[in-house]
């Protein structure tokens, strides 16, 4: 294969506020600029795909994206809404982002269908599973017992703590002689029923969170709960984040020549 891989990230979504000034009072879609310097590392071609708003004509489906990119790459960010697997939120502010969760479970459907490689980043793991019909903890400090403190917005990506790697899984033939792993923390939710089909590969030592799972079969579908693109070029102390991003671009390099 000759071209670049080119692999699409779901959008993150800014609500437009009427109440503001200038484009702020539009909806915007955006990538976080670590997130396309740790795709870009790998010399990868980077597509911020958008939800495909006027579904009514039939001209354009997210579908026709699924066919064009390599891969998917699913984003961090909001809460994922409690309705979107069927709960009520047990507070208002934990009513995630329904609209985003509508579009990026169409968006990840269409890759599944296509039988495209998929990586979900904090909430793209959540998202993955509750696509396969698990569900989430709406806030992890208080509903599951003994949970640690996952999330400080103080520190933001700085905020570490150690996850234990399954022996015998993929993840863990992609970090060798590694068993106890340095990540960073940045989530609110995590999962709590897990999908049909995932398996687990990584779980969080103080508290036993599940933070990487893997879809059993021959597609590619893994997801982590921690932010890799934060921990690229960090250097010694944390996870390498290069494996994990090779395996998934491997992956979609191969799936584009046997296609």
């Amino acid at each position: 294969m000759n071209r670049r891989l080119r692999i699409g990230v779901s959008a993150r979504i800014q609500y437009g506020d009427a109440a503001k000034l200038g484009y702020l009072k539009k909806n915007l879609y955006f990538l976080e600029q670590s997130f396309v310097r740790w795709l870009q590392s790998a010399g990868v071609l980077v597509y911020l795909v958008p939800d495909v708003v006027d579904r009514a004509s039939n001209a354009l489906t997210l579908a026709d994206y699924a066919q064009e990119l390599d891969g998917l790459v699913l984003q961090g960010g909001s809460d994922i809404s409690p309705q979107t697997y069927g709960e009520a939120p047990l507070r208002p502010e934990w009513g995630g982002d329904p609209e985003r969760d509508r579009y990026e479970l169409d968006l990840l459907n269409r890759f599944l269908d296509a039988k495209k490689p998929v990586l979900g980043i904090c909430r793209g793991l959540q998202l993955i599973s509750v696509a396969l019909g698990g569900t989430l903890y709406q806030d992890t400090e208080t509903q599951k017992p003994g949970a640690q403190v996952h999330r400080d917005p103080t520190v933001y990506d700085d905020k570490y703590h150690y996850v234990e790697i399954v022996s015998g899984t993929r993840l863990a033939a992609l970090y060798p002689g590694v068993k106890q792993a340095r990540v960073n923390s940045i989530h609110h939710q995590a999962v709590k029923g897990l999908g049909a089909g995932l398996s687990i590969e990584a779980r969080s030592l103080e508290d036993d969170v599940i933070e990487a799972a893997r879809l059993t079969g021959p597609q590619y579908v893994a997801g982590v709960q921690w932010h890799p693109e934060f921990l690229h070029g960090r250097g010694e102390g944390v996870l390498d984040a290069a494996p994990l991003l090779g395996d998934f671009l491997q992956a979609a390099r191969e799936n584009s020549q046997s296609g």
